[in-house]
């Protein structure tokens, strides 16, 4: 069921499957269907008009954000970044066709390995693995001039590894952690060599983690040890995430 809003053009026409709605935010849908043959699945993000909005300037907003993500995730997939593959794009149309990614977001996993403990965590080195997993790709995204804007613990997948790289094991068997780091939702990305910008995406998603996974908070450093060795600003990146705390707690303060 594609839900009860109308579909892009794009998937008004004859398609190799039904398209899914998967979820509905502010700025636009998703959907799950196929790209060119039923057995290569894709996920459709939809930016549809803005009613509230001068028709002029709403299609001149939706196509710039439609060119930028694509031309962010381009850079990262030619940078070796693990995002999703874009399959096409109609910034005029307001739609991007992505490679589907397979598995959990990260949040659901932490949750899953986390489960009713209270104590203990601290000591759980699949968990801390995850966070190094995580600060890694995170440094390696920031090495190649991009700042995603919105990390959060949902904005990353972990998608399970080929059978043939889990010891022939399949998935689950090892772990709901096993997997890799795959980001996701780069319609706030920029390009951005600032030490500065790159300090307030990290900390974005200090504060996203700690209201998500309170009882986490204990392994997070884990996240900012990887990402300190990934690349040669970062020992100043995790200086300034310290000013940038700073200015956060004084806000927090005056209200």
């Amino acid at each position: 069921m594609s839900g009860d809003f109308p579909l892009p053009p794009i998937l008004q026409t004859p398609c190799s499957s039904e398209p899914v709605l998967i979820t509905q935010g502010a700025e636009g849908r998703l959907y799950k269907t196929t790209y060119l043959t039923p057995n290569l699945p894709c996920a459709l993000k939809y930016r549809p008009p803005k009613p509230w909005r001068h028709p002029t300037l709403d299609a001149r907003l939706t196509k710039h954000r439609i060119l930028s993500e694509a031309r962010i995730l381009s850079r990262c997939r030619r940078e070796g970044i693990r995002v999703p593959g874009v399959y096409a794009s109609d910034e005029v149309g307001g739609w991007l066709m992505l490679e589907w990614v397979p598995g959990a977001p990260v949040r659901v996993r932490i949750n899953e390995a986390l489960g009713d403990r209270q104590s203990g965590i601290e000591e759980d080195e699949g968990l801390k693995d995850l966070m190094r997993r995580i600060g890694k790709a995170i440094g390696d995204m920031h090495a190649v001039g991009v700042v995603h804007g919105d990390l959060t613990t949902s904005n990353m997948m972990l998608s399970p590894k080929p059978l043939n790289e889990v010891d022939g094991e399949p998935e689950g068997q090892k772990g709901c952690l096993e997997g890799e780091i795959v980001i996701i939702d780069l319609g706030l990305a920029s390009g951005s060599l600032l030490i500065e910008d790159r300090a307030v995406d990290l900390y974005v998603l200090e504060r996203a983690f700690g209201s998500t996974h309170p009882r986490a908070e204990c392994i997070f450093d884990q996240v900012l040890e990887a990402y300190n060795g990934t690349f040669k600003q970062a020992p100043a990146v995790l200086k300034k995430l310290e000013d940038v705390r700073m200015r956060g707690r004084k806000r927090s303060m005056i209200g």
